[in-house]
């Protein structure tokens, strides 16, 4: 590819609705794929784990999301973590669930968690194809990625936030045994395939950070989480030639970065605008670490004319290479579909991909 790669993030469920109002054609509709597929971008009819179909860090079997009880405009849920929540009815609009319960609050919801629905031997958890999925892998002419799994997202998502900072200062053996298991399944399902599959990038999800910074303290990062992330990056780089870690974290992610680095996770996404500066983590580490996203979504709100400025603030980053931009979050039910085009016009433009190539 002579082009820096064409990768949208795509957009909430709300949002796909309104631009189905608005041009969109009914049939695209996955908020994962439909919009790479309607541009054509390069991970049209991707196949997300073209390499094994591993799922580590995943409940197997999961856990099923249901609605409890009816609340007027409010609905109680199970989500698939095992947390019940209030939250608004999906038709009215997007909102961040209020928590009722988690699904680990003790030591023995962690105990039957991990016996029930955290174990490599569950029958269903590995694919039956895996080893045509390897011998695949190693002609693909896509990039192949696996899901490395979390160190920390997962975690809080069946503890809750206060769960686990209280757990973290309380009781750190336990935090630090849980995510020792968690990279313990990791590894037994990767080594499933060590040496026998090519990957390209394996993807990390944390959420760990806020608007001013994370949400663990970096001492204790650097000394229980690191460690942990290079059995697994050490292990994927020697037997499966995996050069990017890739990891999905929002808020300002700048006191983690060289933690990362140093962990062998390597590639930085989405690069929230409102809250982390790519610009200074170019400047701090170079190619180092390669970056992806970083288009602010809140442009795409405003319009044309400040679609083409945020284009120009990310110039540099273009032109210094390793940096593939999109926007830095799932686009909000506040953009038009007609502002949307703009920003897929101008972008083409900007990564050099002629119009012919999308719709």
């Amino acid at each position: 590819m002579d082009r820096v790669p064409d990768f949208e993030f795509s957009a909430w469920e709300q949002t796909i609705a309104r631009w189905h109002n608005e041009g969109l054609p009914p049939e695209f509709n996955d908020i994962t794929l439909g919009i790479n597929d309607y541009f054509h971008t390069d991970l049209e009819g991707f196949d997300l784990n073209i390499g094994n179909g591993l799922f580590p860090g995943f409940l197997d079997p999961g856990l099923e999301y249901r609605v409890l009880e009816e609340k007027g405009d409010h609905l109680i849920v199970q989500d698939a973590d095992g947390a019940l929540a209030e939250m608004m009815r999906p038709e009215l609009g997007s909102s961040i669930p209020h928590y009722l319960r988690h699904a680990v609050a003790t030591r023995a919801d962690w105990e039957k968690l991990r016996d029930e629905r955290l174990n490599p031997d569950t029958p269903g958890r590995v694919p039956g194809d895996l080893a045509a999925r390897c011998r695949g892998s190693l002609e693909a002419d896509q990039p192949v990625r696996v899901w490395a799994g979390s160190m920390y997202g997962q975690l809080r998502n069946w503890m809750g936030l206060e769960g686990i900072s209280v757990a973290i200062m309380d009781d750190p053996e336990w935090v630090i045994e849980m995510m020792a298991h968690c990279t313990d399944l990791t590894l037994e399902l990767l080594e499933k395939v060590a040496g026998k599959c090519r990957i390209d990038v394996a993807d990390w999800w944390e959420d760990m950070c806020f608007n001013k910074g994370s949400l663990v303290s970096p001492q204790w990062f650097a000394e229980h989480m690191v460690p942990q992330y290079r059995r697994v990056t050490e292990l994927l780089r020697s037997e499966c030639g995996c050069e990017f870690n890739r990891v999905d974290c929002d808020g300002n992610i700048h006191q983690l970065v060289p933690l990362w680095l140093e962990a062998g996770v390597n590639l930085m996404f989405p690069l929230e605008a409102a809250h982390t500066d790519a610009h200074r983590i170019r400047e701090q580490f170079g190619r180092q670490a390669p970056l992806q996203g970083y288009f602010d979504k809140r442009a795409l709100i405003a319009g044309k004319a400040a679609i083409d400025r945020e284009f120009e603030r990310l110039r540099p980053l273009l032109d210094g290479g390793g940096f593939i931009p999109h926007t830095d979050h799932l686009v909000p039910p506040d953009v038009s579909w007609e502002n949307y085009l703009y920003y897929r016009e101008r972008k083409c433009a900007f990564i050099g991909k002629t119009q012919e190539t999308t719709r």
